[in-house]
């Protein structure tokens, strides 16, 4: 499922290429007709993203709601759009651009205070410039679920995906089953400043990646994405830190990603100083 940073990538994207214009909307499989007709023509007047869900207002208009879910997708491309093939949910047409969307879980339209309703229930998006980490915070502190279910848990926080989950995990070197309430109030915040930062490098450069500079295999060079992150998808493989195997186990039905000596039973974590390197080199 693509993680917060896709979307922002996506709404700024679209914004880009369509907003302040007509678009021309419509649904080739018809699943999504009646919502393409009641926003073809109208003006794009802006694109947002709150964690996983992507927004586009339209003027006096109804609000275009997707989730892309774990099948969805956008493809663009500039000039004529294709031939429409497959389950095309939705095609939008600018002045030079098109974009279709296939697969994704949620494509509806909203009126604005179905929107309001939307993003209260929402935790803050570490992408989003009106984010609070401590309304995050408060219902971390308070309870007994495991940071790592926590952290996926989209009225916790949103955007957040099992990527972000097990690499903000290992970068503050927390124990995953450490419960909610046993985060100190520095670490979880040095934790949202490091999130914040990984995740607007991920908008930058179109994917993530978490390794700090000394933490590179090469100091040169665009890595490959399976060297990009400390302990995702790599069960069994050594810590690149201090070569313990990696371990997987499911949690909150997806696989978990840990080390054992790295973050250790009990670990509550530990507090990067101010101005941490967060970034890949």
């Amino acid at each position: 499922m693509p993680e917060g940073h896709t979307l922002h990538r996506l709404a700024r994207e679209q914004h880009r290429l369509f907003g302040g214009r007509p678009v021309r909307a419509s649904s080739p499989q018809g699943r999504f007709a009646e919502g393409a007709g009641a926003i073809d023509g109208r003006v794009l007047r802006r694109v947002e993203a709150n964690g996983k869900h992507l927004l586009q207002y339209y003027q006096h208009g109804p609000v275009l709601h997707v989730h892309l879910g774990l099948y969805g997708s956008f493809t663009t491309g500039s000039g004529l759009p294709p031939e429409p093939k497959g389950a095309l949910r939705l095609r939008l047409v600018g002045q030079d651009a098109w974009t279709d969307l296939r697969g994704a879980t949620i494509c509806e339209l909203l009126e604005r205070d179905q929107v309001a309703a939307l993003f209260a229930r929402l935790g803050p998006d570490p992408l989003r410039r009106d984010a609070d980490p401590m309304l995050a915070y408060r219902r971390i502190s308070r309870s007994q679920t495991v940071i790592a279910a926590l952290l996926m848990d989209q009225q916790v926080v949103a955007g957040i995906g099992n990527v972000y989950r097990a690499e903000l995990l290992y970068r503050h070197a927390l124990d995953p089953y450490l419960p909610g309430r046993a985060l100190s109030l520095p670490v979880w915040l040095a934790m949202w400043a490091d999130l914040v930062a990984l995740m607007r490098h991920g908008v930058r450069v179109g994917r993530i990646e978490t390794l700090r500079p000394a933490d590179r295999p090469r100091k040169r060079g665009r890595l490959a994405r399976d060297e990009a992150g400390y302990v995702y998808r790599r069960a069994g493989l050594p810590c690149r830190v201090c070569g313990t195997e990696v371990r997987t186990a499911e949690l909150v039905g997806r696989n978990l990603y840990w080390c054992p000596f790295c973050q250790p039973p009990g670990s509550a974590g530990r507090q990067e100083p101010a101005g941490a390197e967060v970034l890949t080199g």
